[in-house]
């Protein structure tokens, strides 16, 4: 435990092959030994290897299906496994505002079948534009490549003038995945979001010391330009679901095996009495 103690101590700064892989293995693995290994050892002397392993099994087996069905049905503390969150990922960059220029066929006819967004959504999709736009704003809502939407040196020096809604409801689509060898099915359409950005009048807030500061405006003489995004639904719960499945499946094959031996230990009581040989049963 002692030697756990200090590896962890050993945790911080820049991240590195040690910290956090080869560390997270080590006290994984730390962890089974002393948690779990222990346990099956207690069992191990009082009911024998085979019997202590599977009742190990079982318990272990049946705590995770009780633990991933808190994650699945809860809200998830910072600590627990989980998958993505849901977020708006940046697609594409239109300068001028021209969105019969997307790649999106319903982009194009946003201004016919696009919705306004409410306030709160408006303020996530501030958040979100405030991580592509700024030069090295990072964060979540940052998709693969969008490094080159980055034109602004603050979250200050634009506004988000309109934002609308277009797709989104129900539909079953197949789509292959591009990383891994399979297919995913889908039950939704995608949703986007077309936000129009336009650059703030620096020249408007350039007023003498001790004036106020009047609220920021457009600046007319540059052009308003449009980021489209698409609503990533994420895959918060898809975690927590596997461990559910394979710890289920491991929970029906520990009792399934300590049946047989039930079995079995009955057949050997039943020849017990009958006068047969006795049917080694393994400890």
């Amino acid at each position: 435990m002692q030697a756990v103690v200090i590896l962890a101590s050993e945790a911080g700064g820049a991240k590195s092959l040690w910290y956090p892989t080869i560390l997270g293995i080590i006290v994984f693995l730390a962890g089974i030994a002393m948690f779990v290994g222990t346990v099956y050892l207690l069992l191990a002397t009082n009911l024998g290897a085979r019997l202590g392993f599977l009742v190990t099994a079982a318990a272990l087996s049946g705590f995770m299906v009780l633990l991933s069905l808190l994650w699945l049905t809860n809200a998830f503390p910072l600590t627990t496994l989980k998958g993505r969150i849901p977020q708006w990922v940046a697609l594409e960059k239109l300068e001028g505002g021209d969105v019969a220029r997307s790649g999106i066929g319903v982009v194009q006819r946003v201004e016919q079948e696009g919705r306004k967004v409410d306030a709160g959504e408006e303020a996530n999709l501030k958040a979100a534009l405030d991580a592509v736009l700024v030069t090295g704003g990072g964060g979540e809502g940052e998709a693969a490549g969008a490094e080159e939407f980055a034109t602004f040196e603050s979250a200050s020096d634009f506004l988000l003038t309109e934002a609308f809604e277009v797709g989104g409801g129900g539909r079953v689509s197949v789509t292959t995945q591009s990383d891994f060898p399979w297919i995913a099915v889908s039950f939704h359409k995608p949703r986007y979001a077309v936000t129009f950005v336009c650059p703030v009048d620096k020249a408007a807030q350039d007023v003498p010391f001790g004036d106020p500061i009047p609220a920021p405006t457009c600046d007319r003489a540059q052009p308003v330009d449009v980021v489209v995004f698409e609503r990533d639904l994420g895959s918060l719960r898809v975690p927590p679901l596997v461990v559910l499945i394979a710890s289920s499946i491991l929970f029906g094959l520990s009792l399934l095996a300590l049946h047989w031996r039930e079995l079995e230990e009955r057949e050997v009581q039943e020849r017990a009495g009958a006068g047969g040989p006795p049917v080694p049963v393994a400890p």
